[in-house]
């Protein structure tokens, strides 16, 4: 099968929205709900830099109308979720977030952020329930569900949550390697997943699932699963481990396939999407999120400085 999208354009700058502090720009990671009259778009912001130059990020929401996903019904007035308490795991961000509904709760599975002294921030991935129609999330404690290990001993990050065959999935990301680009400390982590019974209590599977194509310094992020047509087709996306801030090394949407969810074919040719010739697209596109309405099979994803401007839509044609 190969995959052609129809860009359909930009369905949400944040730099246009107005009077809420906490959501000045980028608009990160979108992940999708849908509910009975509108399709709700979870995704990570930030306020303006402090004094110092340093960020924090918050995860907030837009609703869509579901028969015009560029009308935007509202912009959510608070953040889903509060930051954490001092020292805890997510100080200073939830960034991203992948939501889901179980019966009367919707739970978030999201990445907090530390800073660090060594290099920029450290990453762990939380759990949070919202009993109030996912406007606003209650976490499950101060710590992580999914932390460090000695096989994966930094960077939990890019959580997408999925149910399939009566089980629970979590694709997400794991830091290998700290590298220098001149002179700054840059991440490179690889997609992984862990298996659950019941959402809480996590198996990690300890192994990578996307061979690399570029090096070995290649980074990967935002796996996203769908099953159609009888397999399971993964979208994420992935970048050189430097110099990737510009057009000719940054990000770009892979794809893979799976018969069983563990052994994972890569075959980029086949992701059908890729940058645009100008415009907010232009330079990279990334963190990819599948999902299908009436009837038809949409992507939203990010595009220059990882979404500093926003996310866009395509649609599976």
């Amino acid at each position: 099968m190969n995959f052609n999208w129809k860009k359909l354009g930009r369905v949400f700058n944040p730099l246009e929205v107005q009077g809420k502090s906490f959501l000045k720009e980028f608009a990160q990671a979108p992940s999708v709900v849908i509910f009975d009259a509108f399709v709700r778009v979870y995704f990570s912001c930030r306020p303006s830099p402090d004094r110092n130059g340093q960020y924090v990020s918050y995860s907030a929401y837009v609703d869509l109308d579901k028969n015009d996903l560029f009308n935007i019904i509202r912009v959510s007035d608070e953040p889903i979720l509060k930051l954490g308490e001092l020292g805890t795991f997510d100080e200073f961000g939830t960034y991203p977030v992948s939501v889901v509904k179980c019966d009367n709760e919707y739970r978030a599975y999201y990445a907090g952020w530390t800073r660090c002294e060594s290099v920029p921030f450290n990453v762990a991935i939380g759990m949070a329930v919202s009993h109030n129609e996912g406007i606003t999330f209650n976490k499950m404690g101060n710590g992580p569900i999914l932390s460090y290990t000695p096989d994966e001993p930094f960077i939990l990050s890019g959580p997408k949550i999925r149910f399939f065959n009566n089980k629970w999935y979590l694709f997400y990301i794991a830091g290998r390697r700290w590298v220098l680009d001149n002179g700054k400390p840059e991440p490179v982590y690889k997609i992984r997943m862990a298996t659950s019974d019941d959402g809480y209590n996590w198996t990690k599977h300890n192994s990578d699932l996307i061979l690399d194509i570029l090096d070995e310094n290649e980074a990967q992020a935002s796996p996203d699963v769908i099953f159609l047509n009888g397999k399971y087709h993964m979208f994420f996306c992935y970048r050189y481990g430097t110099g990737y801030r510009g057009k000719e090394r940054g990000y770009r949407i892979g794809y893979a396939s799976s018969a069983d969810l563990i052994s994972w074919e890569r075959e980029d040719i086949k992701a059908g999407i890729d940058v645009s010739a100008t415009g907010w697209d232009s330079e990279m596109v990334s963190y990819p999120h599948v999902f299908e309405l009436g009837g038809k099979v949409y992507m939203l994803y990010l595009g220059n400085q990882v979404g500093r401007e926003g996310f866009g839509i395509a649609e599976l044609t």
